[in-house]
């Protein structure tokens, strides 16, 4: 194990009764409360002529929820997940994808192309690919987690609060001796079920998350207050300071609108302390509000829904844990020459405005060492346009590091090389297959001339490293949904 100082506070996540209200967020899109579940419909963002507007801005996002809940609906429950519940951009960044990291003066690299467009032989398609800067376990910041966690009553079942349990025990096995760790709980109030822990004391750890039980109301307010105080106690300067949030989201005591949680989110993100938000069950499952939270706290959200995305959320994936770029945006200037229109696949919710890309005091996403991240647009190319030695568009890109309030620039210029789709990388071809799966379950507008089976046939002729299985479990995913 590695040998460094952490402090962990654990969060345990909770369902939220609320509606979206945020400025990124639009107020206006419904609330799809579908099997009890609280999805907001985002809509798809639409073609926009470069004419008219050459530029689109956006903020990054590395959650993965999205794909692990379309993934129950399909596997545990055999139906098709409601609208609200497909954020496309979440189905894309779930898996990992080798990108290299070249560019060691920053902590991300970017890579683009442009091919064909699968689903519509007449438009083309674009990638943007980023990868976070890996670091070695030798490297990895002292860490200061709180464990915050949801043990109200809503959280009896066995999909709820003993999943997250066999989580964090996980998450125990990982800590090294000088890591630490603090639980807090709430249902009717918020509780320090334990203080800070050195990591050597695992069996002491694990005993106060075994002994946890559920019941009473949801003050869920008063434990991420109590859970932000913890962190901020133990505090450390260059390190890494986060709260990992566990529940369904069902807030019913104090603060509990959305608008409000996402308010005192966003009071608390300024301190340097993250947040990571986990989402648990079904039937109460406010996706929603958990999903703002996270956009709004400098955080991230996933969704648990089986033992082996416990062991990706806390095992297979622990680097993301460490931020190593914040309030991350992407600016694409398209050349108006070679682009007639062009259409972002999914971030409908992460949508900026030209002027809040230079603009430091606007919040962003955030990347964590060693994660990819991945943006599609469907672009219909200018007709009669063949010369290939012209630009298509140029990638700008502002980030901070995760201590710093003043943003630094990077860009790259992408070409059109007149590439097709089967010649296109098998990046390409299987975060496209990804994409087209998210607009055929959700019945797309823009979802083209595709089927299931040419999805599969796509995903057949790539070979990208699959050390996990959740590639091929894709391809079984889709398998199962063509006879859904």
């Amino acid at each position: 194990m590695k040998s460094i100082k952490s402090f962990i506070v654990l969060i345990i996540v909770f369902n939220f009764s609320c509606t979206p209200n945020d400025k990124s967020f639009a107020t206006d899109f419904p609330v799809d409360n579908s099997l009890g579940d609280q999805y907001t419909a985002l809509g798809e963002n639409p073609f926009i002529n470069t004419n008219e507007n050459p530029v689109s801005t956006f903020s990054v996002d590395a959650d993965g929820a999205s794909y692990a809940n379309v993934r129950r609906f399909i596997n545990q429950d055999q139906i098709l997940p409601p609208n609200g519940a497909v954020r496309i951009e979440e189905l894309i960044n779930y898996f990992n994808l080798d990108y290299d990291y070249s560019d060691t003066t920053h902590p991300m690299s970017l890579n683009g192309e442009i091919s064909t467009c699968p689903w519509n032989i007449e438009h083309k398609l674009l990638r943007l690919g980023i990868k976070g800067k890996p670091i070695s376990e030798s490297e990895l910041p002292a860490s200061n987690f709180v464990f915050l966690i949801d043990v109200s009553g809503s959280m009896g079942s066995e999909d709820k609060l003993e999943l997250l349990k066999n989580g964090f025990n996980y998450l125990v096995d990982e800590l090294n001796d000088n890591d630490r760790v603090a639980i807090v709980t709430y249902a009717g109030n918020a509780g320090l079920v334990l203080p800070s822990t050195p990591g050597s004391e695992k069996q002491t750890i694990k005993g106060a998350i075994n002994s946890l039980g559920s019941g009473g109301s949801t003050a869920g307010a008063a434990g991420i207050t109590t859970a932000y105080e913890i962190a901020q106690q133990y505090y450390i300067d260059g390190g890494n300071n986060r709260i990992v949030l566990g529940t369904d989201g069902d807030f019913n005591v104090g603060i509990s609108s959305q608008e409000e949680l996402v308010t005192l989110i966003e009071q608390k993100r300024d301190l340097g302390i993250f947040l990571t938000v986990l989402g648990v069950g079904r039937g109460n499952l406010n996706d929603a509000a958990l999903e703002q939270i996270a956009n709004n706290g400098n955080g991230t959200y996933e969704y648990l829904d089986s033992v082996e995305q416990l062991r990706k959320v806390f095992i297979y994936d622990y680097q993301k844990f460490f931020t190593v770029a914040k309030d991350v945006k992407i600016q694409v200037n398209f050349n108006e020459d070679k682009i007639e229109s062009y259409r972002l696949i999914g971030y409908e919710n992460r949508i900026l405005s030209e002027e809040d890309f230079e603009n430091d005091e606007e919040d962003a996403g955030e990347i964590g060492a060693n994660q990819n991240i991945t943006a599609l647009y469907e672009i219909i190319p200018v007709s009669n346009t063949e010369a290939l030695d012209e630009k298509a568009l140029t990638l700008d890109f502002r980030y901070k590091l995760p201590e710093s309030n003043s943003s630094i620039p990077l860009t790259l210029d992408i070409f059109d090389q007149g590439n097709s789709f089967s010649s296109a990388t098998d990046f390409m071809q299987f975060t496209a297959s990804v994409a087209s799966f998210g607009m055929l379950i959700s019945d797309s507008e823009h979802k083209g001339n595709t089927s299931y089976s040419d999805i599969l046939s796509w995903l057949n002729s790539t070979s990208l490293n699959d050390e996990h299985g959740f590639k091929s479990e894709f391809r079984n995913l889709v398998q199962t949904t063509s006879g859904l």
